[in-house]
């Protein structure tokens, strides 16, 4: 028997929902909240979460990675009365199970909670009966919830041998995925060889990545073995694949679907076993628009994909990368390890590390020559670029009104997104509220039709708001007669 968690501020799809569950011999809970929701889902096992998109406290779109990574891990499977291509698209990338429109049938919405029940069942067996296996993971640091989602990825890449595209910004460690689904893989004891693909002279590519035969062009004083070869067996690493020139992106092709090509001058063809991984931080899709890069080759190189996040989108694993690499630094010259002061490591969580990891550790680099004999390193030892950058942002701007800032200058600080958001959509529905009634000249049945809500959820918004009704003959409230608690504002003849 599973448990499924209903999160839908609609009684009438709850209701549907809990008798489609029990129905199947499932335990249901429901919550009318995100907020409340979430918490649920964080705190009990579920096994599935019907999720609402348009609730009143947010959108539950943006709460799906939230219940995704709670304890149970549960399948969410978003049903909503507002379908749309975005929206799908979103939840689909953010890993839920399904996309509904409540207007589906209750047989759609039965084969989705059915199949993900099976999925779960099937990943349950499959972890009992495979052993327990370290993820070797050396020199990629952190356990933020984006960073997690792409070693989840990596583990199930290295069992493959499907070829695989990883993407992010310059610095967020490509290279070392690229390397760690090569360990993790059961090629692990074959060669891994890099090929950069910006750093390729158009004249000599050929002959690097496919080898030649002695003779064969000027300068081919003796037969050499190309990187396709050395890599039979192993891991083929393609650095910055959006820079392997046109020319040899036809050929390349070619090579990823027979797995044999002929080096220059050679009369006969070449197997070679590999493995591809491939890297980039250019955008192939649009390139493929501009005819800048085949598309076709695109669609082999990603057959898995993984997106690395930037470090300013997992500013929490930057302790720990410091941690670590200064540990690292101080071992590599026989010093005592290192402290650094509260301020230090919030400076660094306070910029927003264009470079990413890779400039975050030549950063401190920096840091620790400058405080090489002194035992606690603070803000004053980085680079005056980032304390320079991060002043500019702090000073002169206007405080809150409780600092007593001057008016009309940026704020210093800004409230938690989820709060701000939630004050935006009470204002906003209030005010909504306030024109619908006045549309409606206070008619509940004109309102509802107005504004296409059912009058139990109408009563519902505007007993939360407390909008009163108004006599359009007269503009004081009725406060002589106050409405019953279960009908706050019962329709007047």
């Amino acid at each position: 028997m599973a448990s499924i968690l209903i999160i839908d501020d609609d009684d009438l799809m709850v209701s549907t929902l809990e008798l489609m569950i029990r129905r199947l011999g499932h335990e249901a809970a429901s919550s009318g909240s995100l907020g409340e929701g979430v918490g649920m889902a964080a705190s009990e096992d579920f096994d599935v979460v019907f999720l609402d998109v348009r609730m009143p406290d947010g959108n539950g779109l943006e709460t799906i990675p939230a219940i995704a990574e709670a304890p149970s891990r549960p399948e969410v499977i978003i049903i909503t009365g507002f379908g749309e291509p975005d929206g799908a698209e979103l939840a689909i990338k953010s890993g839920a199970w399904d996309y509904l429109e409540k207007g589906s049938s209750v047989k759609e919405m039965t084969l989705s909670l059915e199949r993900a029940l099976q999925y779960r069942r099937e990943k349950k067996a499959r972890s009992l009966k495979q052993s327990v296996c370290a993820l070797k993971r050396e020199d990629i640091y952190g356990n933020s919830p984006k960073l997690m989602a792409c070693l989840n990825l990596l583990a199930q890449a290295a069992g493959s041998d499907a070829n695989i595209l990883i993407t992010g910004e310059t610095g967020t460690g490509k290279e070392l995925f690229a390397q760690a689904i090569h360990r993790n893989s059961p090629r692990a004891d074959r060669n891994f060889v890099v090929v950069d693909c910006a750093a390729l002279p158009e004249t000599l590519a050929e002959s690097l990545l496919f080898g030649h035969e002695k003779g064969s062009f000027t300068g081919a004083e003796k037969t050499r073995e190309g990187m396709i070869s050395q890599a039979h067996g192993g891991t083929l690493f393609l650095d910055e694949v959006g820079e392997l020139p046109l020319s040899l992106q036809k050929t390349f092709l070619r090579v990823l679907q027979e797995r044999r090509f002929r080096p220059l001058g050679s009369a006969r063809e070449v197997e070679s076993d590999f493995r591809l991984v491939a890297a980039t931080n250019r955008n192939l899709e649009e390139m493929a628009a501009r005819h800048q890069f085949r598309s076709d080759l695109l669609f082999r190189l990603r057959s898995f994909a993984i997106d690395l996040p930037p470090l300013r989108e997992r500013t929490e694993d930057i302790k720990e990368i410091a941690r670590t690499q200064l540990d690292r630094l101080c071992e590599c010259y026989g010093l005592p390890s290192k402290g650094f002061s509260p301020e230090f490591c919030e400076t660094l969580m306070a910029y927003h590390w264009p470079g990413n990891v890779r400039e975050l550790a030549n950063t401190l680099v920096r840091a620790f020559a400058t405080a090489r004999f002194e035992p606690t390193i603070y803000p004053k030892h980085l680079p005056p670029d980032i304390r320079v950058h991060i002043m500019r942002n702090c000073v002169g701007r206007t405080p809150s009104k409780e600092d007593g800032d001057r008016p009309g200058e940026p704020p210093r600080r800004l409230p938690k997104f989820q709060d701000y958001r939630e004050t935006v959509y009470t204002e906003a529905e209030k005010h909504y509220l306030h024109d619908l009634m006045s549309l409606a000249e206070e008619s509940i049945p004109e309102a509802c039709r107005l504004s296409g809500l059912s009058q139990s959820r109408l009563y519902a918004l505007l007993k939360k708001h407390k909008v009163e009704r108004r006599d359009p003959l007269r503009n004081p409230p009725e406060t002589d007669c106050p409405p019953e608690e279960n009908t706050p504002y019962p329709h007047r003849s």
